[in-house]
């Protein structure tokens, strides 16, 4: 973690967590975790991005218009809204994803932020080249968002604390992991940067 670098909180959002209509096992684990990365990023001075879910009302990638999900993180709603124990801060960079009624949106590469700048360009605008990523889903948002990531010649380091997966299908999580380290992303814990 030094200059360049980044930390990306994927998706904590209300749906994603505990009660949400898209609850990963698990997901409000990563919380408080995560609000430890983020006090670590801002002791050095380091950007803060979160992604999230901002899918329309309808949308191909919900299940009552072809998709396979549950409608979960419409614009505006209370499930869209990041997790209340996330401790965002004031300079938080958003970013938002999935409005395209034609697309799942996994990957924060097709977020744009509040000034209209793509993900990619928010990053090189504030030098970034290096990103740590934590937050939901490990074998979706989180995973797309790596790969992508990589391809784009980024460094990533998947934050392993602080991911949770959907297992669709048990193991996909870990099957997700295996396949972004593979491609190149790095894993680290909290014991691991803070020692």
């Amino acid at each position: 973690m030094n200059k360049g670098s980044s930390l990306l909180i994927e998706d904590v959002q209300n749906d994603f967590c505990s009660g949400g209509a898209l609850a990963v096992p698990g997901g409000d684990e990563v919380v408080p975790v995560l609000n430890r990365y983020i006090d670590l990023f801002l002791e050095k001075g380091l950007p803060v991005f979160a992604s999230r879910d901002w899918h329309p009302a309808e949308s191909s990638h919900f299940s009552d218009y072809g998709g396979i999900w549950p409608v979960h993180c419409v614009q505006g709603s209370e499930g869209a809204r990041f997790h209340p124990e996330l401790k965002l801060p004031d300079d938080l960079v958003v970013i938002s994803k999935g409005m395209d009624p034609t697309e799942d949106g996994f990957s924060s590469f097709e977020a744009v932020c509040e000034k209209g700048l793509s993900f990619s360009d928010s990053l090189t605008e504030k030098g970034v080249r290096h990103i740590f990523i934590g937050g939901l889903a490990t074998d979706y948002c989180v995973k797309y968002t790596v790969l992508e990531a990589l391809k784009l010649g980024f460094s990533v380091t998947l934050l392993i604390d602080a991911v949770r997966g959907v297992d669709l299908k048990p193991g996909d999580a870990e099957s997700a992991i295996r396949e972004m380290v593979l491609a190149g992303a790095g894993v680290a814990c909290l014991r691991s940067l803070t020692e």
